[in-house]
């Protein structure tokens, strides 16, 4: 019988008394995050908050509040990977192995990290949202605002200042599930560009640039066409000055941190 690695019987003890190996690494965090894409972001979304809007009738938690009820440890987080949850839409990874699990543990707890709040003013930015800006044309807030693009009533511990200004200023670095770009060509020849609300081999249903929803039937369609991009301009960059857009961040975090604790 050859010889036992240590290292292994090592790894094999941790995993039994359910320690995460890989707790704070890096690289352990960037494979996690390739695997997290592959087998999680269909429901639980690219970002981990979730993708409702993209399956009617799922609640997937938000895994960007870390203490999320099935998840409270590594290792429970550990055990609903490897084991599914009974009575859920949540199924068994086992056969990825515990050493990828783990990986996706990893991944997953880093989402909840908290960034440090950027420095802005939240009235000059409520101005700015709801006026020259015009962020509450698409976005809504509480009962206010647009639905072209998300909801920011209530956001996650993951979409601190930085994730904010990012979707700010590249609006295309990370779509939220749910509001891809889909343009529907019909079969008596209209066109319309929308941010898509389902898809599925029966229907289509969209919101176009005006703010109203519209359905099609698959019979109804010529062709549809899907693009991983955001509605929202790319520009803003340029046409908002750093400190504009540390106040519109500052004004939706504030907002957001009203509702979450209501």
């Amino acid at each position: 019988m050859p010889p036992i690695c240590p290292s292994l019987l090592l790894f094999s003890a941790i995993c039994f008394a359910q320690v995460n190996p890989f707790a704070g690494d890096s690289e352990a965090i960037a494979d996690g995050q390739k695997l997290f894409l592959q087998s999680c972001a269909p429901c639980h979304g690219s970002n981990g908050e979730g993708a409702q809007s993209q399956a009617e009738g799922m609640h997937p938690p938000d895994l960007t509040r870390g203490q999320f009820r099935a998840g409270r440890t590594d290792g429970d987080l550990f055990r609903v990977i490897s084991e599914g949850v009974r009575g859920t839409l949540m199924p068994s990874f086992k056969s990825l192995g515990d050493e990828q699990i783990w990986r996706l543990v990893t991944f997953v707890r880093s989402l909840s990290q908290v960034k440090a709040p950027i420095n802005g003013d939240p009235a000059a930015g409520e101005a700015l949202f709801w006026g020259s800006a015009g962020c509450g044309r698409c976005h809504a807030m509480g009962a206010r605002g647009g639905t072209l693009g998300p909801d920011l009533s209530h956001g996650s511990r993951r979409n601190g200042a930085d994730k904010l200004k990012e979707s700010i200023v590249d609006p295309n670095a990370d779509i939220t599930p749910g509001y891809a770009i889909v343009t529907v060509v019909t079969r008596d020849g209209r066109t319309i560009t929308g941010v898509e609300r389902w898809l599925d081999n029966f229907s289509v249903r969209l919101v176009d640039a005006s703010g109203n929803e519209q359905s099609f039937l698959r019979d109804e369609i010529k062709s549809v066409t899907r693009q991983f991009r955001s509605m929202m301009p790319a520009d803003y960059g340029k046409r908002l000055s750093p400190q504009d857009i540390d106040n519109i961040v500052a004004y939706i975090l504030k907002t957001q941190s009203k509702a979450n604790m209501q």
